[in-house]
């Protein structure tokens, strides 16, 4: 995980004061950071983005990018200037129609300066014009812009944003989306939501695609290549749009055979977590030599490494069930990943349960017995495991378990019902691990503390009584191997970038 760390000079902080009239001396400097502990200086504070306009145009052969973006935000303090998270080399700002000095900070900050200062709860229009070439830049020793053969993706967690548009890079700050970007003719441009319009002209195809639901900056993405599109709609009526390269070689088939039942699994996932949150489904597998998958809202990133063994429709479940558990409702801290990974990977074991290929309490009890008191992988809390463990294996599967011991608690009815009313209860929103213990003991009638402390703060193996949600017969047998774990074990680096 990459972290930094800002203190503003003191020389800054003084020429600051002196720019500012006397009448503004309310006003002061937006946070380089939005406040997670996890990482300080992700977001920015003083302001809420509403809505993001990016309007690019790309040329794969030279990876050199060109963008205007225009963000729409309200002002939440008196703000004598904010920051953007943004890499690549700006030419203008504008703020509200005039022109706004600017400057970079740190790794990864561009100071934005007003004419004027804000005050609380204005609207405001900022305007940045930009280029580069994304693969130069780094951050803290490292990028999130993939280069491929045909083109360039932008996908990655934490944070992927800075590489391609300015933003408030943080989940607590969600928008809605337009997405219009220019490339050659014979490339296509696939990004979140659904597709409004393409056009050419003189050489270049223009794809526009809009996410009228909110949207964290990390669940944007961008992929430019040369792909085989496929559009379905599913039997519950979701619109399905998926993308594969088309050199993906050996892995094609293994791919199309998973990613192809997008449709089938949203409809089925629709049963357990309540109707689909957003207006299309679907994912692409670019030509990229990552190994992890990445729930991008809507039209998820696949990379081919998911299918070097064979189809899977396991890491489809997973990436699918965060468009509830992540997307819809997202984390109000990094700390909360196990909203995000405990669901997502027991949806997993729901699906196995569905296909006959051994029940969720089965895989509970082998995950249970397959990990002694000793082993490190019970020193990690899911509920708050810090950013070196965030995607830790134990978040995923220390998580499902939680959520099974959860089911034990409270039953199958209370169970099945906070899965469905959770997503509606916090829709578009963002929700921590203690809104979700409230929310679940409202449900059920049951006060759920010791449980919620056990399966995910303490740093030891449960056992005794609290170990029900994996209640092996015999702790020294060796534990049985259910059909699906092999499938299951192989998306336990989805997220480990």
């Amino acid at each position: 995980m990459h972290r930094r760390i800002f203190v503003p000079g003191a020389l800054a902080a003084a020429c600051l004061l002196l720019a500012v009239p006397a009448s503004a001396a309310s006003y002061a400097p937006g946070a380089p950071g939005i406040g997670d502990p996890y990482y300080p200086n992700y977001g920015n504070g003083g302001y809420d983005v509403s809505h993001y306009d990016l309007r690019l145009q790309y040329r794969p052969a030279t990876d050199e990018l060109d963008g205007t973006a225009t963000i729409l935000a309200r002002t939440t303090q008196d703000l004598s200037r904010f920051d953007l998270d943004f890499l690549l080399d700006v030419s203008e700002v504008r703020v509200n129609g005039a022109k706004a000095a600017f400057a970079t900070s740190g790794e990864h900050e561009l100071v934005v300066t007003p004419k004027t200062p804000l005050a609380k709860g204005t609207a405001v229009t900022v305007v940045v014009r930009y280029s580069g070439v994304p693969s130069t830049k780094t951050a803290y020793g490292f990028s999130t812009w993939h280069r491929t053969p045909d083109g360039a993706v932008a996908a990655d967690e934490p944070e992927a944003a800075w590489w391609w548009y300015p933003s408030n890079d943080h989940p607590l700050d969600k928008a809605t989306y337009d997405v219009s970007i220019a490339v050659p003719d014979g490339t296509q441009a696939i990004s979140n939501g659904t597709l409004q319009s393409t056009s050419s002209r003189l050489g270049w195809t223009r794809y526009t695609w809009r996410q009228n639901k909110p949207q964290a900056t990390y669940l944007t993405t961008l992929a430019v290549g040369r792909f085989d599109i496929t559009t379905s709609t599913s039997e519950g009526g979701v619109p399905v749009v998926n993308a594969y390269s088309k050199d993906l070689g050996d892995n094609d088939g293994a791919a199309r055979a998973s990613v192809e039942r997008t449709g089938e699994i949203v409809d089925w996932l629709s049963g357990c977590l309540g109707p689909y949150p957003f207006g299309s489904a679907g994912g692409y597998v670019p030509n990229t030599t990552t190994g992890y998958a990445l729930e991008t809202q809507t039209r998820v990133y696949y990379s081919p490494r998911q299918f070097a063994n064979g189809s899977n429709t396991s890491v489809v479940v997973h990436e699918l069930a965060h468009q509830w558990y992540g997307d819809s409702v997202s984390l109000k801290g990094w700390k909360d990943i196990w909203i995000n990974e405990g669901f997502a990977r027991y949806a997993q074991w729901l699906w196995s349960e569905h296909e006959g290929e051994g029940t969720a309490q089965d895989l509970a009890d082998y995950v249970y017995a397959s990990h002694p008191a000793d082993d490190p992988f019970w020193t990690v809390a899911p509920g708050d495991p810090g950013p070196d463990n965030q995607f830790d294996t134990a978040v995923y599967d220390r998580g499902a378990l939680a959520v099974q011991a959860l089911r034990n608690e409270i039953g199958d009815d209370a169970f099945f019902a906070v899965l469905k009313g959770w997503p509606k209860e916090h829709a578009y929103g963002n929700a921590s691990v203690a809104d979700f213990q409230r929310y679940a003991e409202r449900v059920s009638g049951k006060p759920l503390a010791a449980l919620f402390d056990t399966w995910l703060f303490q740093p030891v193996r449960p056992a005794g009584a609290a170990a029900r949600a994996a209640a092996v017969a015999d702790a020294a047998a060796a534990p049985v191997r259910p059909k699906s774990w092999k499938k299951i074990e192989a998306t336990n680096d989805v997220h480990g970038h």
